[in-house]
């Protein structure tokens, strides 16, 4: 595991027994299933969802095996929706290793990705209100619609902000929300604080998605675990290349957008225009605005442990260097 969460013991206690819930139900299917999954568990996630499941569930009346198990889900389904986005975007690397797709195809790919969502829904039927079932249902709705809006944007040079944030809220966001939700409403939480704190996760997954795509433009390589420009091998502009068609001269970079794939000079290019137009910039202010929506949000919260470690995580997600 990361140590994303080594600051804190009980946590990390706590999605330690996560992981082993989540080992417990992929070896329920074959052994390749098996196998495949057990070394995508142990490739180094910091589990930051279902981390926020088990900290949201803290400022209410936390029953450890419950929370753990809602956790388990949560990372599961997020665990399904990487499998499932990589194949549609044919990408090879995920944290420095091959994808499923990429190592064993994705025929392979797709029906994992679908026994990991049926084994979500296992777990879901068995430890959480019917109610809280149909926003789980609501949140996988939006991210699929969320996946397909942004397969039909692909290579779309007028592409505008407003489309941008609609596609990561769906992709991202929602999933960061229903992980605070699901983690404080079913620690009977009022449904005032449970809101409040869908708000922050909401807030904060706007912040740290639109962080990961200036990442995509300027991180380290070897930090961030996948090959810089990736998103624009894929012909998927995100927020740093949108601000800068918006407003930089484009003359230079027409020849390319014009094509549907591009070399590794051509990236290169669109990632230095990116950089002299001021989309990068411009991007990292964006973000700085969710990041300041989530503490004032946070700063609202009644005093208490939970509440000071939710200031220091959100603190070192949003200024993160991958």
């Amino acid at each position: 595991m990361d140590k994303f969460w080594s600051d804190y013991p009980d946590i990390q206690k706590d999605l330690e027994e996560v992981r082993r819930m989540i080992e417990k139900c992929v070896s329920n299917g074959n052994k390749l299933i098996r196998d495949v999954l057990l070394d995508m568990i142990h490739a180094g996630g910091k589990m930051i969802r279902p981390g926020f499941v088990v900290l949201a569930g803290r400022f209410g009346k936390y029953e450890r095996k419950k929370l753990c198990s809602l956790a388990a889900m949560i990372e599961m389904l997020h665990m399904a929706t990487l499998i499932h986005d990589d194949i549609i975007d044919n990408a090879l690397i995920r944290r420095s290793k091959p994808t499923i797709q990429a190592e064993y195809g994705k025929n392979y790919a797709v029906f994992i990705g679908d026994f990991l969502f049926c084994q979500c829904f296992l777990l879901l039927s068995d430890s959480i209100a019917v109610k809280d079932i149909k926003k789980v249902s609501k949140a996988v709705s939006r991210i699929c619609k969320g996946e397909i809006e942004q397969f039909e944007s692909q290579y779309d040079v007028n592409i505008t902000v407003t489309q941008y944030l609609k596609r990561i809220a769906a992709k991202t966001a929602v999933l960061f929300a229903l992980s605070f939700y699901i983690g404080a409403h079913e620690s009977n939480c009022d449904e005032r604080l449970s809101r409040t704190l869908a708000s922050i996760g909401y807030n904060i997954g706007m912040a740290f998605q639109i962080i990961d795509d200036i990442l995509d433009y300027t991180g380290n390589e070897v930090v961030v675990g996948k090959p810089l420009g990736n998103d624009i091998r894929q012909g998927i502009f995100t927020l740093p290349l949108i601000y800068a068609l918006q407003k930089g001269e484009r003359e230079e970079i027409t020849p390319i957008l014009q094509k549907r794939s591009y070399d590794e000079c051509e990236v290169k290019k669109l990632i230095e225009f990116a950089r002299q137009a001021g989309g990068i910039e411009q991007a990292r202010e964006l973000a700085r605005r969710y990041t300041k929506k989530a503490f004032n949000k946070i700063s609202s919260l009644k005093e208490c442990p939970s509440k000071q470690v939710l200031t220091e995580v959100a603190e070192k997600l949003l200024h993160r260097a991958y």
